[in-house]
């Protein structure tokens, strides 16, 4: 790490942003903005941030998450994940600042059926994944390349926030008091990503001064359902629950959601873990030390 490396983090109150407060590197000076210090839907007070605080990077970790409410809210979708990005990078463009930009898994189809790789060309399928798809083009676009990193990554979950491991954790205990299944959609897979790992990603990358598109996920590949069982029957032996419920495995078809998912969004990490220089750790191994984390607090 360069010393006294200036970086603007966004989204620090969210659960990827707490990660990387809590595994800031030294020679860093943080300034973090949660939504109180930055609304990310107003693109002139992003640009005006970059140009009080002169960064050296904007770590754009904030971003409108709620898929399906997107559906119903294009508009603030858009401004937040694709207005933000372009107004950070237009005016890190004015100085030498850089910009890591997080993005997600759903800027992919999810018909091909094997591992996207990052230079492939993104075709998303719904509101959020389209304005986060916009977000990376606008940041490319205004940016020279050297000095712009994407980093997408897919199934984020931590100890904190709102979340699918955390969700399961309560439904798991509360089917299993209730005595009834605990029914979890079967035919989508991808990998989970802990915040621990993804964190330590997006550390790696503005330590390497890395730019172009990079893709992060926790290895191996799961569907809901196998990471609903694992969190069920993980929970359950670092005693977070009683007993795990049944898991059922369900298709998309018999848990309607107003937007479409993509049936498979496996990256291909192999040579972004080159490049950041990181190791791979399975998505089960990263669960494991998550719920170690949500135990030591409850």
């Amino acid at each position: 790490m360069s010393p006294a490396l200036k970086v603007l983090l966004t989204g620090s109150g969210g659960q990827l942003g707490q990660a990387l407060l809590a595994s800031k590197p030294q020679g860093i000076t943080l300034i973090a903005c949660g939504r109180a210090e930055l609304d990310l839907a107003d693109a002139d007070a992003c640009a005006d941030a970059v140009r009080r605080h002169r960064p050296d990077w904007v770590l754009n970790a904030g971003a409108y998450t709620a898929v399906d409410r997107a559906e119903q809210e294009p508009e603030l979708a858009m401004a937040v994940n694709a207005g933000a990005p372009g107004a950070f990078a237009t005016a890190l463009a004015e100085s030498s600042g850089r910009l890591l930009q997080v993005s997600t898994d759903f800027v992919f189809n999810g018909q091909q059926g094997h591992p996207y790789r990052p230079e492939q060309d993104v075709d998303p399928i719904g509101v959020y994944g389209r304005s986060k798809a916009e977000g990376e083009q606008r940041a490319r676009a205004a940016l020279p390349a050297d000095r712009c990193c994407v980093l997408r990554t897919s199934w984020v979950y931590g100890p904190v926030g709102k979340n699918f491991c955390l969700t399961m954790l309560r439904l798991h205990a509360l089917k299993a008091a209730a005595g009834e299944p605990l029914a979890v959609v079967a035919d989508q897979v991808g990998c989970p990503t802990a915040t621990h790992t993804l964190a330590a990603a997006c550390w790696a990358a503005i330590g390497r001064q890395l730019s172009g598109v990079l893709h992060w996920s926790d290895a191996g590949a799961a569907s809901w359902y196998d990471f609903a069982y694992a969190i069920g029957e993980l929970g359950a032996a670092r005693g977070l629950l009683a007993q795990p419920a049944q898991v059922l495995p369900i298709t998309s078809a018999d848990y309607p959601t107003p937007a479409r998912r993509p049936s498979y969004s496996l990256l291909d990490c192999a040579g972004s873990r080159k490049d950041l220089g990181l190791a791979p750790v399975h998505w089960r191994q990263a669960l494991a030390r998550v719920l170690e984390s949500v135990a030591a607090v409850s």
